[in-house]
């Protein structure tokens, strides 16, 4: 059994795949179409991240792999269908990264209610003359609404942490109710979220069914000073609708870790100040990456060995 390794991972992970024979990339770049299509011909199994995108047409021809071992739980840059078509299985890793990712969309929230980015922005540029009682007021947390799309594990978490830590009251949206166990309301569209709720979050998987999920509509129905997280994937927001909405100042501010187009961020969200630009660090603890690895290569061990796989999608 051939494993490859397309991206340096912790150290950890790193050691075990030695230990199982596989071939790493131990670089940060990213591989490109061909160095991909090649691994699909050479390799029997490939560790792969957010990074590889393994369009339709890599499976074509000439398909040695059996399994896709994601490193992450999205997977919407890989093409499921035609790996299945191809006798590729594809595993992902849920759940380990649950904590850390809430925890990153409630370090947005804060940022971009107390306007913290202007605020380090302002000091390190040597632009604070001292406190003022007037100088960047923001709004408090305490006792606001967070609309949540997307009431899975994340979401989930993200609520609980609001309403028990800062006595937030949650609506959500979800295709089916949820037994929570928190209060929580659930609406019946995306844009009820988006008019009830001081601050909107998403927590949506991506793909075809959710690309543009929170849409002009969606965004158009936010209050004024409302405020967009986003923690999931760049394509479930439209990205374009958004800075338009800021530009023209429709709505308060958002807090971004993800974006339609990485690692592209465009100028004119660059350029705003109501805006927390994070380089996708949702799962960015070295714990939780390590835990990935492990998972990733947990289904590694279990194809080899003829087991049901912990994580197929």
């Amino acid at each position: 059994m051939r494993l490859f390794v397309t991206r340096r991972l912790p150290q950890r992970v790193m050691e075990r795949a030695r230990d199982m024979g596989a071939d790493l990339h131990d670089s940060d770049e990213v591989l490109d179409a061909d160095a991909l299509r090649a691994a699909l011909r050479d390799y029997d199994a490939i560790l792969c991240t957010i990074g590889d995108r393994f369009d339709a047409d890599l499976f074509a021809t000439d398909v040695r792999t059996k399994l896709l071992a994601n490193f992450g739980v999205g997977y919407n840059h890989i093409d499921v269908e035609a790996a299945r078509a191809a006798g590729v299985t594809v595993t992902n890793t849920p759940g380990v990264l649950t904590d850390a990712t809430a925890d990153l969309a409630m370090t947005l929230m804060l940022m971009v209610l107390r306007r913290a980015g202007e605020g380090e922005r302002m000091v390190r540029a040597g632009d604070w003359s001292g406190w003022t009682p007037t100088q960047m007021l923001g709004r408090g947390v305490t006792g606001r609404t967070l609309g949540i799309v997307g009431m899975g594990r994340i979401g989930q978490a993200m609520a609980a942490r609001a309403h028990h830590g800062f006595g937030m009251e949650i609506v959500y949206y979800n295709r089916s109710a949820k037994d929570l166990p928190f209060p929580a309301r659930r609406l019946d569209t995306v844009e009820a979220v988006a008019a009830g709720s001081d601050v909107v979050a998403l927590h949506v998987p991506a793909g075809p069914e959710t690309r543009h999920i929170f849409g002009a509509h969606a965004i158009a129905s936010m209050r004024p000073e409302g405020v967009l997280v986003n923690t999931a994937r760049g394509d479930v927001l439209d990205e374009t609708a958004l800075i338009a909405a800021l530009q023209e100042g429709r709505i308060g501010g958002a807090g971004l870790d993800v974006y339609e187009n990485e690692p592209t961020v465009p100028n004119a969200l660059r350029a705003l100040e109501n805006v927390v630009l994070l380089p996708h660090l949702g799962s960015a603890t070295l714990e939780v990456r390590e835990a990935m690895g492990m998972m990733a290569l947990d289904n590694v061990a279990a194809h080899v060995e003829g087991r049901d796989l912990p994580n197929p999608v």
